[in-house]
């Protein structure tokens, strides 16, 4: 199986990634975390259940830019 988070926490380590924002949908997953990187694949969506695991990693990069 795919290593889904493992590999887009990767990619935010690596500075891949440019922005992200919460909408209602996507495609079938409703509420969603959508990460936009500058690399392929350009949008991951991420499910509530995952919410609070990036917002923690997200005030983490925060904190040591």
């Amino acid at each position: 199986m795919y290593p889904y988070h493992n590999k887009i926490k990767q990619r935010i380590a690596n500075n891949e990634l440019v922005r992200y924002e919460y909408v209602e949908r996507y495609k079938n997953i409703s509420p969603c975390l959508l990460l936009h990187f500058n690399t392929e694949p350009k949008v991951r969506p991420i499910r509530a259940h995952r919410f609070e695991e990036y917002e923690q990693l997200f005030k983490e990069l925060a904190k040591n830019s």
